[in-house]
C-alpha cells in the first residue's frame, strides 16, 4: 500500500485482554486502508476475536494503541466509536430476537432518526430477502439470514469500516459462499472492511490483504493470494488448508 495513505483503521504494537495481568494480544499491528478488505485469519486461541473486540473498545488495550485516520481512538466506548464510522458485527447475540427485522434495522439509526427511510431503503437494496420479510421476528431467521441482519443493522449508520467476527461460522458451504460475496459487495460501496475468519482459504481468496496472528501477534502479512500459496503459512497455520492445496495440485 502507498505510503502516502492514512489506515482508515489501525491497531499499533497492542497489547490487550479480559484480565489485568493476562493479556491474549502480545504486541498485535494491523492496518486497513480505504477500499480495502482485510482479513484475519490463524489458529484457535491465536486473538483474532479479541484483536476486533479491542478494537472496538470492547477489551482493555494496556499497552499500543488503536488509530482511526490519524486519530487516537484506543479503548472509547463502544457508542462513541459507532458515531465516529466504526461498525462491529459479533459473532453471537448479534440480533435482537424478539424484534421484528425492521425493528432491528431501526435500532441501528437511533441515534440519526431523520436518515431512516433513506438507510432503509439502502438496506433492502442491499439485503432483498430481508426486505421480503421485513415483519418477521429476527428469533425465527435461519443462521445465514441472521447473519444479513446483524451486518444490515451495523450498516444503518453508514460506517466507513466495518468489524466482522467469524461471519461465516456455523453457516453451510453455500451460506458461506453468500455471506463472502455479500461482504464483498458491502465493500465494493467503499467500506473499509476487517474480517476474522475461520475459513482460512475462502476469506484469502477474496481479501485484498490478510494477516496470520499466532499467539496474539501478526506473524504474516500479504496479499490474500500470496500468503494462500505461501508454503510456511499452509504448512503451520491453515491446516486442513494445506491438503486442499496439495490435492488441487495433483489433479492438475
Amino acid at each position: 500500500m502507498s505510503d502516502q495513505a492514512e489506515a482508515v483503521i489501525e491497531a499499533r504494537e497492542v497489547v490487550a485482554g479480559y484480565l489485568p495481568g493476562v493479556n491474549i494480544l502480545n504486541g498485535c499491528s494491523v492496518a486497513a486502508y480505504p477500499g480495502e478488505m482485510i482479513g484475519i485469519i490463524g489458529p484457535n486461541g491465536a486473538g483474532k476475536s479479541t484483536l476486533l473486540k479491542a478494537m472496538f473498545g470492547l477489551v482493555k488495550v494496556h499497552s499500543g494503541s488503536v488509530i482511526m485516520r490519524g486519530e487516537e481512538i484506543t479503548n472509547l466506548r463502544a457508542n462513541r466509536l459507532v458515531e465516529m464510522g466504526v461498525g462491529f458485527v459479533p459473532q453471537n447475540n448479534n440480533v435482537f430476537p424478539t424484534l421484528s427485522i425492521e425493528e432491528n434495522l431501526r435500532m441501528g439509526l437511533f441515534m440519526r432518526p431523520k436518515k431512516l427511510p433513506e438507510r432503509l431503503a439502502a438496506m433492502w437494496d442491499l439485503f432483498p430477502v430481508l426486505h421480503e420479510r421485513r415483519n418477521q421476528r429476527a428469533g425465527a431467521l435461519s443462521g445465514g439470514e441472521r447473519q444479513s441482519l446483524a451486518m444490515a443493522r451495523a450498516l444503518m449508520m453508514e460506517p466507513s469500516v466495518l468489524l466482522l467476527d467469524e461471519p461465516s461460522a456455523g453457516l453451510s458451504p453455500v451460506r458461506q459462499d453468500e455471506t463472502f460475496l455479500r461482504t464483498r459487495r458491502i465493500n465494493k460501496t467503499g467500506v473499509c472492511v476487517v474480517m476474522v475468519e475461520q475459513n482460512a482459504r475462502r476469506c484469502l481468496q477474496i481479501c485484498d490483504r490478510g494477516y496470520v496472528l499466532d499467539q496474539g501477534k501478526d506473524a504474516h502479512t500479504g496479499t490474500g493470494r500470496e500468503l494462500a500459496n505461501d508454503p510456511k503459512v499452509i504448512q503451520l497455520y491453515l491446516g486442513t488448508l494445506a491438503t486442499d492445496v496439495e490435492a488441487e495440485k495433483g489433479a492438475h
